[in-house]
Order: C-alpha cells, then sequence, then structure tokens
C-alpha cells in the first residue's frame, strides 16, 4: 500500500505542475518515511549510476546541439535537402521531417531540433502560405523522430540504466526512425497537397538545376559531415558514444564561428553556460529517478505489475498493448529522460520475463516516448511547436492526431509486433539479439 500511495503522490503531483525533479523528490521522502529505507541505503545507488562514463555523452550532445542551433548550421541541412523537393506543393513540410531526422541523428535531442529546424523553417512556411496549424503539427511530430535516429540521449539512457549495448540501442531504432521519417513525409504532403494557396517554388531543370545543386552541396558538406563523421566513428568502431559526442563538439564550433559565421565567442560562452544549467537540471533528477527506480525494485513492483497485467490476460501480444498504452500515458505527463529512466528499469525485467528482447523494447520505448510528448492534453512538443509558430494549440490538434494516426501508430505496431523491424541491424552487424 505505501509504494502505490507513492506512486499517487508522483502522478498527482506531475499532474498539477509540480516540476519532475520535486516529483520524484517527494515521492522518495515518502518512501523514506514510511517504508522503512534509510538514506544512507538508497544514496549510493545514485551515486554509483552518476559515474557511468556513458553519461557524458549526454551534456556533450546537448553542447552540440545549442551550437548548431544559433550557429546556421541548420541552414546549410534545410538548403540542401529543399534542393531535391523544391518545386512540390507541400515540399516545405518534407524538408521540415527530413532535416529533423538529420538533426536529431547529431543532437540526440527533439526538442532542440524542433527549436533549431522550427526557428527557420517556420518563417519560410508563413511566407509561402503554408496552413500553419498543418505547419507547426508537421514540425512538432518530426521533432521526436530525434529519440530513433541515432546518436540518441534517450537510447544512451536505456543502455546505461538496463545495462545494455550502446551501441545495439542505437542500431535497434535506425529502422523504426526512418519508417517514421517516411510516414510523417507522405502525411505531411497528402495534408498540404489540396491547398492551392501555398507557394510553389519555381522548378529549376537541367544545367542550372546541376549548378545550383553544386552550389548547395559545398555549402552543407560541412555541416552533412558532421553525422557522418559521428555514426562513422561510433559504427566503426573507432570512437566510444562519448567520444564521438566530443568530436561533435570540437567540430561543430570552429564550423559555427568561421564557417557559417553564425555565432560569435561570446555566444559560445553562452552556449557553455546554458549546458552547464541543463546539465545540472538533468543530473539531479537522474539522481532522483535512480533512487526512486531503486525503491521500486526493492519493493518487487515490476514482479506485481506483471502478475497484474498476467491476470487481465496471459496472451503476450495482448500484454505488449497494455505495456504500450502505459507507455504512451508516461510520455505525456513526463518529459522524455525522466519517462525512459522511471519505465526502463520497471518495465525491461518484465519484457525479458515475456520473452521480449531487451533491445526490441528499446525501440519500442523509443518510439511510445516520442509519440507521448505529440499527445494530447500535456504534449510538450506540440505547444513548443504552435509558439513557434505563432498560433494557437487548437489549430494544431487535428493535423497532429492524423500524423500520430496514420505515422506514429504504424510505426508503433510494426516495431511492436515485429521485432525483425528493431532488432535486425544489431543482429546483423554485432551478432547481439
Amino acid at each position: 500500500m505505501a509504494i502505490f500511495i507513492a506512486f499517487i503522490i508522483l502522478f498527482v503531483c506531475l499532474i498539477i505542475g509540480v516540476p519532475v525533479a520535486f516529483s520524484f523528490g517527494a515521492a522518495i521522502v515518502w518512501s523514506v518515511l514510511t517504508m522503512g529505507y534509510s538514506p544512507s541505503f538508497l544514496l549510493p545507488t545514485a551515486y554509483m549510476k552518476l559515474t557511468g562514463v556513458v553519461l557524458l555523452a549526454i551534456p556533450l550532445f546537448i553542447m552540440a546541439g545549442g551550437i548548431m542551433e544559433k550557429g546556421k548550421i541548420g541552414d546549410a541541412l534545410i538548403g540542401f535537402i529543399q534542393k531535391f523537393v523544391g518545386g512540390i506543393r507541400g515540399s516545405l513540410a518534407v524538408v521540415a521531417v527530413v532535416t529533423s531526422a538529420i538533426f536529431g541523428s547529431i543532437t540526440g535531442s527533439g526538442m532542440a531540433t524542433l527549436s533549431c529546424v522550427g526557428s527557420i523553417l517556420a518563417p519560410k512556411m508563413m511566407e509561402k502560405k503554408y496552413p500553419m496549424g498543418i505547419a507547426a503539427a508537421t514540425l512538432a511530430c518530426a521533432a521526436p523522430i530525434g529519440m530513433l535516429i541515432p546518436p540518441s540521449s534517450i537510447q544512451i539512457l536505456v543502455a546505461w540504466s538496463g545495462r545494455l549495448s550502446v551501441l545495439a540501442c542505437f542500431l535497434a531504432t535506425v529502422v523504426p526512425g526512418i519508417i517514421l521519417t517516411i510516414l510523417i513525409s507522405i502525411v505531411s504532403y497528402l495534408l498540404l497537397r489540396n491547398h492551392k494557396e501555398i507557394e510553389v517554388e519555381p522548378k529549376i531543370e537541367g544545367a542550372l538545376w546541376v549548378k545550383d545543386l553544386g552550389h548547395k552541396t559545398k555549402t552543407a558538406v560541412p555541416a552533412l559531415l558532421m553525422p557522418l563523421m559521428i555514426l562513422g566513428g561510433i559504427y566503426g568502431g573507432f570512437m566510444t558514444p562519448s567520444e564521438a559526442a566530443a568530436v561533435s563538439v570540437i567540430y561543430a564550433i570552429p564550423v559555427s564561428i568561421w564557417i557559417y559565421k553564425g555565432m560569435t565567442w561570446r555566444e559560445l560562452k553562452e552556449t557553455f553556460v546554458d549546458t552547464a544549467k541543463s546539465t545540472g537540471s538533468i543530473m539531479v533528477m537522474l539522481a532522483l529517478i535512480m533512487v526512486l527506480s531503486r525503491v521500486l525494485v526493492m519493493e518487487n513492483v515490476p514482479e506485481n505489475i506483471m502478475k497484474l497485467l498476467m491476470m487481465v490476460s496471459d496472451n503476450p501480444k495482448v500484454i505488449l498493448l497494455m505495456i504500450n498504452i502505459f507507455l504512451v500515458i508516461i510520455g505525456m505527463l513526463m518529459d522524455d529522460v525522466s519517462g525512459t529512466l522511471l519505465c526502463t528499469p520497471i518495465l525491461l525485467p518484465m519484457m525479458v520475463d515475456l520473452g521480449v528482447n531487451p533491445y526490441h523494447f528499446a525501440a519500442i520505448l523509443g518510439v511510445n516516448l516520442g509519440m507521448g510528448n505529440i499527445t494530447p492534453p500535456c504534449a510538450p512538443f506540440l505547444y513548443f511547436g504552435s509558439n513557434i509558430c505563432n498560433i494557437g494549440s487548437d489549430q494544431v490538434m487535428k493535423p497532429a492526431l492524423k500524423i500520430m494516426l496514420f505515422a506514429y501508430l504504424p510505426t508503433l505496431i510494426l516495431t511492436t509486433y515485429f521485432p525483425a523491424v528493431s532488432l535486425t541491424l544489431p543482429r546483423l552487424i554485432l551478432g547481439i539479439g
């Protein structure tokens, strides 16, 4: 009963708007006061977890994302991608989705992706008379792709908290990420194709197109080299994720300041300060969530949840459906970091007992939390997207629900019930899974 009340305290605090860290802290205080757990027993768990070297990748990727956002690296990527889909009504929506996937592969952060890509493309979409409700929905729904296209900060946390291979977690989400990118692009195009008021850029053909492509490619090469260098280094075995994150920062600084001239040294200093603030808040949150996770494991919560689910049905497909619903609700209430760290230690043992491969679970978790971040009523990405596009959130909900229904839901079904979608690459490349 006491652990049940701890859950109630946690979710009530989240629903009424208490910051996530304080919500977990309140549940921990209740656990210490009522269940007899000593702080001297719980705190070393958090300390030992936080000393993991792999966690260095998270602040470094946050830093790289901040530098890219201010350094006009996103502008070069957008210009290059637009070259291949220009001249089509709704092409900027496709550009937004593909750019979000590429940008997310560098920063591993959905919110940084939405901030950068949205701030660049929203004014262009408005200028070309795009219906801004659909534009904001596309930008918001494309941003979580960064949770799936590696290197993803979320998958680093899954591997860290579940004691899994980081590289295998990265590989498990590649195919779901590509599927989601394609489906969101198609749905966004279909939503926009009948809006005749959208201005279509003149299509360039022949020698002029080749010449312009050469110019855009030359401009975009420094930006395109970044994901190639990071992913090539990780998958080639030359760099760990933490080392790749450090390289991305070292590479992004001169590119942003001297090549694209989008950032000054003063702004770089501000980015370092912002990264330190974000890292501090994330590490406090990590410590508190790890303490609460320790309590949940000691109280046999994973086993009790599994027994409860088995009382409803012993069909693995039905249990997977219920777990998916639970994950979407968690994604609605919490940010992706908190949801990952809470769900992984609770659900991973259950999924393994159910016969689900842990890397398959990592992919399921990534798609679910991405969808949870755009699912009303909380939907932080949708609200942020509507703010970027300067429209009311009510105009974003309907097109966002269509994207969820015809892009996210099929991706989730494929990822959940067809394990080969997530396990083929880990098996093929690493022999894992």
